[in-house]
């Protein structure tokens, strides 16, 4: 499954973030620090269901009417204050979790609301584009730190005459998650002493930066918007970079009226429908909502988590039948899994996902849409059913 990390400094609104795209309570104060211990859960992107094309929506759990949430992990840790990297605050706690995340959401105060420690202070009154580049600062000199501190090692191998830079540093970087093939297209695009023992401080900053960005991209949740100048929040678009408003409060009051039927609401509409039943206190407060909802297209929660994985990621999604024209599996259920796969990825590399046996024993495929063969080396598109024919 894949991982999204909730970055940031202190009370930016995290904690808030995660309870609204998990709808698992955890605590949310107005104080730094409220997160200590790392909080786990399961949250989903949303994708149009293949059902779409047919007359009949599919029964799978994950589909709300042709609406199709695909799980993924979401990580909330330890803010980030100056000079985590290190140690600071709960810095290396904080950056010690991030080193399994596939992705990271930067979640910042765009109210101004807090300073860069994340104490409290006058709305408006911090620019929230110092916010921005924090994290990835304190994520590059912490990557920085663990290259200075390993080294001495590679140092040492690169005496031997099998020695292979390449594969040094895969090794050595492996527990950030970064793969042979990423290190090698770092390596291809820096320049750099053939001699590691010549290597300066610089060389090894520029490696672990250009790591960081192939291994841990980033996304900014423009957070509390519906309280945010607007001066702060049109800044924050302007920028070169991904920017998502978001108002992770309003999208928790959205999922929690939606619970108890007061308004109609599925994570990621662009609008919501307001009950009978809602007190004039609950309408006013939903209608204002709304307003802000339509001027950015949502509350942001959902598009940043989408943002993350279909296009920092490049991820689609496929869905996997035993009846192809049924579109369904051996028991009758119509479209009941879906696979987040990178984009290029083939039916070959659905069937490991699916299992590793089924991978093993793979034949062939069929296009459940179109009733035709494919290739094994056909590139699976967003959308695509798939009947997998396997001798295991």
């Amino acid at each position: 499954m894949l991982s999204i990390a909730l970055a940031g400094k202190p009370n930016a609104g995290k904690s808030t973030f995660y309870t609204a795209a998990t709808m698992a309570e955890v605590d949310v104060a107005n104080y730094p620090f409220t997160t200590i211990d790392a909080n786990r859960g399961v949250s989903y992107v949303r994708t149009d269901c293949p059902c779409l094309e047919r007359e009949e929506r599919c029964t799978a759990d994950d589909c709300e009417d042709g609406k199709r949430y695909v799980p993924i992990e979401l990580l909330d840790v330890a803010g980030l204050v100056p000079g985590a990297h290190e140690g600071k605050g709960l810095g290396n706690q904080f950056l010690d979790e991030l080193t399994n995340a596939d992705v990271i959401v930067n979640v910042i105060d765009a109210s101004g609301g807090t300073n860069e420690k994340g104490e409290p202070v006058d709305v408006g009154s911090h620019d929230p584009l110092e916010d921005i580049d924090f994290v990835e600062e304190e994520m590059d000199l912490w990557l920085a730190g663990i290259v200075e501190h390993n080294w001495e090692s590679v140092e040492r191998k690169s005496r031997s005459p099998e020695f292979d830079i390449d594969e040094v540093l895969a090794d050595m970087l492996s527990g950030f998650g970064a793969t042979p093939t990423q290190i090698a297209t770092v390596l291809r695009d820096l320049e750099y002493p053939a001699d590691p023992i010549q290597w300066t401080d610089d060389h090894r900053e520029a490696l672990a930066r250009d790591v960081r960005q192939r291994t841990k991209p980033i996304v900014v949740a423009a957070n509390k918007i519906d309280v945010a100048p607007d001066e702060h929040v049109d800044r924050l678009l302007e920028l070169d970079k991904p920017v998502i408003p978001t108002t992770a409060e309003g999208e928790l009051a959205l999922r929690r009226a939606a619970d108890a039927d007061l308004a109609d609401y599925d994570p990621g509409d662009e609008t919501v429908g307001i009950g009978d039943g809602v007190s004039d206190a609950q309408r006013e407060a939903l209608e204002g909502l709304a307003e802000r909802m339509a001027e950015y297209g949502g509350t942001g929660v959902q598009e940043a988590l989408n943002y993350a994985v279909y296009d920092l990621l490049e991820h689609i999604t496929a869905y996997p039948v035993e009846d192809a024209s049924k579109w369904s599996d051996g028991s009758g259920n119509v479209l009941p899994d879906a696979f987040l796969l990178p984009d290029g990825s083939t039916p070959v590399d659905l069937a490991y996902a699916v299992h590793s046996d089924i991978g093993d024993g793979y034949l062939h495929a069929v296009d459940a849409k179109s009733s035709r063969e494919v290739s094994d080396s056909y590139e699976l598109e967003e959308g695509d059913v798939i009947k997998i024919v396997s001798t295991n």
